[in-house]
């Protein structure tokens, strides 16, 4: 893949507005029924908590029910699938992270078209990963633990939720990173990663911090680094990867899409139902807590979330070419 020019990202932004067919008098009785927003990975992790947070806010708005179904497998790409095919009314939609944006660089035969099966309805909460262990590792602060992990890869064992999950782009940037290959064990979401992880079945899980802060803070596992540029509130002790010597960073951040042909009026009473969703006091302060942020205003638009989509797209094109991992079918 080669990076998009200006002018071609440009032409693909359009395209992905374009889309959203004209349908005004279906946006005026939309929803008719209840909405399901599909979560792309098992029932407990960090998109299957956010989907039932937003759910519960969004219904209040909308009207209708918003039930959340976990289509979990292949990286998350199992629920994407199950979006693209389905009726593009508004009554099916999709929370994502960026690993829907990584996928065209991690699989050869995805059953969809990235670029133009999702239409992007806006951005959600944004925070970085956290490098985690089991409590028995022998590392015990993060420039312990990098060095013990590059000199130690061959005999431990790093966990994710599949190819082209966040868990896993992240254990590929850190072996990237030590220069050190680990061994893999892929699960069908974080949640029963993170249940091994507490359980000492595994030694090391990368981890949005939505899940990780209250098994950090419960004290169940040994937190080391975190993968943004400053230290989380939430967790004042924990040091950046940066701040250990590791050049390992990376923001994770949520969008909600429609399958492609969603009328752009439906799409627009979506959006405002998450707008207003996003406002309340209540999920910001769970976002708070969970070491994550609501996006600035300013960008709770259907142009901004699909901006970012797009960039993201040939980003891990580039970073996961150079990192030598090449689409598996």
């Amino acid at each position: 893949m080669t990076m998009f020019s200006t002018q071609t990202r440009r032409l693909a932004l359009a395209g992905l507005l374009a889309m959203a067919l004209p349908g005004a008098g279906l946006a005026q009785t939309y929803p008719t029924k209840p909405v399901t927003i599909i979560v792309s990975f098992a029932a407990g992790g960090p998109s299957d908590v956010i989907a039932r947070l937003l759910g519960e806010q969004m219904s209040k708005t909308l009207g209708q029910t918003v039930l959340v179904e976990n289509v979990a497998g292949a990286g998350g790409t199992a629920g994407a699938k199950r979006l693209a095919a389905a009726a593009p009314d508004g009554h099916t939609l999709l929370i994502h992270h960026l690993a829907l944006a990584a996928a065209p660089a991690l699989y050869g035969n995805l059953g969809y078209d990235t670029k133009t099966d999702f239409l992007p309805i806006g951005l959600v909460n944004t925070g970085p990963m956290v490098v985690a262990s089991k409590l028995a590792l022998p590392a015990t602060d993060a420039k312990g633990f990098f060095a013990y992990a590059k000199a130690n890869a061959d005999k431990l064992t790093v966990a994710h939720a599949g190819v082209g999950s966040n868990s896993h782009l992240c254990a590929v940037l850190m072996s990237q990173q030590l220069g050190a290959k680990f061994a893999q064990v892929a699960y069908r979401g974080t949640g029963p990663a993170m249940n091994d992880l507490v359980g000492g079945q595994i030694d090391i899980l990368c981890d949005q911090s939505t899940s990780a802060v209250p098994q950090i803070q419960g004290e169940k596992i040994r937190a080391y680094a975190v993968t943004s540029t400053e230290r989380l509130d939430i967790l004042p002790t924990i040091p950046t990867a940066k701040e250990a010597g590791t050049d390992l960073e990376m923001t994770i951040w949520h969008g909600l899409y429609a399958p492609k042909g969603t009328p752009a009026p439906v799409l627009d009473k979506v959006n405002a139902a998450l707008r207003e969703a996003l406002k309340q006091p209540a999920v910001v302060e769970k976002f708070k807590g969970f070491g994550t942020s609501v996006f600035p205003e300013a960008e709770w638009t259907r142009e901004a979330h699909a901006r970012r989509f797009l960039a993201e797209v040939d980003k891990w094109a580039v970073s996961l070419k150079a990192a030598g991992v090449t689409p598996q079918n």
